[in-house]
């Protein structure tokens, strides 16, 4: 076995502010702990909470690096008590954070095989938006085939991969984008309809979409004000399931149409839930989706990628709403 360097380069900004506090510097390279893996990484997601927590709004819950990104793919080269099995492998994982490094230390129970029809960056790509939209919209929101579904953000990391696995499992996908070229790529990707938020009132259009029934949930990660009008694009029994809150954690619901048309009102985060939660939900993934991804039909749509050290290029480009799809670091 390859003997290990004991410092590595990473983004670990000292101060929380504008991109340009993401510059490499080096820190140690960690050590895996009982039913740990140490990754050796050829590339990492950006997401938008990597972004939140460098402006100082989302700090890493307690025990994770102060290293930013929530996925990694890439060669384990070392192992804790009980992953040793691993060692060799590649693997993508969730971590709650360390990923803007050439090593970051992972649970064993939230990494991922990466089938040969990946490519490292498509694979690094995946297991943030995908935990994420699995565990909110086919768990929480429990949609199934024959469903429709209204997702915001339709072009982002999240709203990608929520048209995509929509198409593999039957559930019709209309989102809002900010422009017409947004609309086209998303139709492109697999949406059954794409409503440009700029000029188009997305309540009325969702009605007009659906006959005036409604959609069966909303994925929301924009909160304030569009809670309400979320709620107005429900059909009855409608679920509707928050995981962010862009304009805001507050809004004004009419509880008697909650009550009235029976909806559900629900949400989640992610990164501070236990290793044996998300352990749980990676075992289900791989026995749901992952056989979609090892049959080449599932992929990350890849925006852009970028080499770490330019991590403030990526946060600019994710910063500015151009990209379409998962912004990538490239670290080796």
């Amino acid at each position: 076995m390859a003997v290990l360097p004991k410092r590595m380069t990473a983004i670990d900004p000292a101060a929380t502010g504008g991109a340009e506090v993401l510059v490499p510097v080096e820190r140690p390279v960690p050590e895996p702990g009982p039913g740990e893996v140490l990754i050796r990484v050829a590339a990492a997601g950006v997401n938008r909470p990597d972004v939140v927590q460098r402006l100082g709004f989302y700090p890493p819950p307690p025990g994770a690096p102060s290293i930013p990104g929530l996925e990694v793919a890439g060669t384990v080269v070392a192992a804790g008590e009980g992953a040793e099995a691993l060692i060799g492998a590649n693997l993508c994982a969730l971590v709650a954070g360390g990923g803007y490094a050439q090593y970051c230390v992972a649970p064993a129970g939230q990494c991922l095989p990466v089938p040969p029809v990946l490519t490292m960056i498509e694979a690094a790509g995946l297991p943030e938006t995908l935990f994420t939209v699995w565990t909110n919209l086919f768990e929480r929101a429990w949609v199934g085939e024959g469903d429709t579904v209204l997702v915001h953000g339709g072009t982002s990391g999240i709203g990608t991969t929520a048209i995509l696995l929509g198409r593999l499992f039957g559930v019709a996908v209309i989102v809002t984008v900010g422009s017409d070229d947004k609309c086209a790529r998303a139709i492109e990707i697999g949406a059954a309809h794409a409503i440009n938020y700029r000029v188009q009132d997305f309540v009325e259009e969702v009605k007009r979409l659906t006959g005036g029934r409604g959609v069966d949930a909303v994925l929301d990660m924009v909160g304030g004000d569009y809670v309400p009008r979320n709620l107005a694009c429900l059909a009855e029994d409608g679920r509707h399931v928050s995981i962010a809150a862009q304009r805001g954690a507050a809004a004004e619901v009419n509880v008697w149409a909650v009550m009235r048309r029976r909806l559900t009102l629900t949400g989640s985060t992610l990164r501070a839930r236990s290793v044996e939660f998300k352990s749980l939900v990676a075992c289900e993934i791989e026995r749901e989706v992952w056989p979609h991804v090892g049959a080449g039909r599932l992929k990350p749509v890849i925006d852009r990628t970028y080499p770490l050290d330019q991590a403030a290029d990526a946060h600019r480009r994710m910063e500015a709403g151009e990209h379409v799809g998962k912004i990538v670091l490239v670290v080796e």
